[in-house]
């Protein structure tokens, strides 16, 4: 049954209040949609070509497929609280891996009683917590190099837009504008921060003090909480500007920068709207597959794209500053695109 969840707020935890961009933030959620039968619009591009890999590689049977279930509880352990403002997947992997024994098991007893029972990997985890550990963060490193590695220049783009906008959104207005505009289950009056449409009641008595705001292009449809006390609660919130995410960034024209680059490693990168590998780089353009990973090696070494390892493939993927250019150099793409409306 669905609670209305009610943190209160002191002048300590406005002070203690912060934001962060969290990679793992959007492991879970993305994992969980790729599961689901039911793909929101604004991600389908993303799943199409997302979707086959995960099965390829039996990733939608491994570890994490339970422990992420289609609904309900994901162990917070998964979720460890950032120490900064952006840490990288490396970070938040150790600090999983350093999870004390205790707390995996106290997730475990919980997502257990939520779904009915572990599965079988589950059960060795909790049986043998800290040595099962290695093999749950190597397949979260698999899944992150698959489904989002390729695509974080462009999400991560989004989740700094959104961090830029609310930040200044608190300095202008203060932190009850804030509040009020991250979703329309969140609410804020009478110093605490409500949450609409809640499993499990969320009290200051429960959470440690301050709040980590965590904005995610693939929390969907409503923010996470995670509740960990001493640590600070963390909500992880729709970012804005994720209905532009997979949107087209480049046009069809961009002589300007081919002056500059070379026709052929121009047409790469408006080619690698989506990431691809050589083989299907050479079919789109007609460059002959020697060429093509000649031009990509040039334009890995400018720091123009970047390639990871997709089974026997290897995907390239535009760079942030590879998306910048195209940005200047193409007629007509707005700039800025990133802030884009609501989700």
């Amino acid at each position: 049954m669905a609670v209305l969840a009610e943190l209160a707020f002191s002048v300590t935890d406005l002070a203690q209040m912060r934001f962060a961009v969290a990679p793992m933030w959007e492991v879970g959620p993305s994992y969980r949609l790729l599961a689901s039968g039911s793909t929101p619009l604004v991600h389908r591009p993303w799943v199409e070509q997302v979707r086959p890999r995960l099965t390829a590689a039996g990733l939608d049977r491994g570890w994490l497929a339970e422990l992420i279930p289609p609904s309900g509880y994901v162990p917070d352990f998964l979720n460890p609280a950032p120490a900064g403002p952006a840490p990288s997947l490396a970070e938040e992997l150790a600090g999983i891996r350093a999870t004390p024994a205790a707390r995996i098991r106290q997730d475990l007893d919980r997502l257990g009683q939520e779904q009915g029972g572990l599965g079988p990997r589950a059960r060795t985890l909790y049986a043998e917590p800290q040595a099962r550990l290695v093999r749950v963060t190597e397949e979260i490193e698999t899944y992150w190099e698959l489904a989002l590695a390729p695509y974080w220049a462009r999400i991560r783009a989004v989740l700094d837009a959104d961090v830029f906008h609310r930040a200044r959104q608190a300095a202008e207005h203060g932190a009850g504008r804030l509040f009020n505009d991250l979703h329309p289950s969140v609410s804020w009056g009478d110093s605490a921060l409500r949450l609409a449409h809640r499993h499990r009641p969320l009290s200051r008595g429960t959470a440690g003090s301050g709040l980590l705001l965590i904005p995610s292009v693939f929390a969907w449809p409503v923010p996470f909480t995670r509740v960990t006390p001493p640590e600070p609660p963390q909500l992880a919130y729709p970012a804005r500007g994720t209905g532009s995410l997979w949107e087209p960034r480049s046009g069809a024209r961009a002589e300007a920068l081919a002056a500059v680059l070379g026709r052929s490693r121009t047409r790469l990168l408006t080619e690698l709207e989506t990431p691809a590998s050589t083989t299907e780089l050479a079919r789109r353009t007609g460059l002959s597959a020697p060429g093509v990973s000649q031009y990509l090696t040039a334009l890995r070494e400018a720091g123009l794209v970047t390639a990871h390892r997709a089974g026997r493939s290897v995907l390239y993927a535009r760079t942030s500053v590879a998306e910048s250019l195209l940005v200047a150099y193409t007629p007509g793409v707005e700039r800025g695109r990133s802030q884009g409306g609501e989700p």
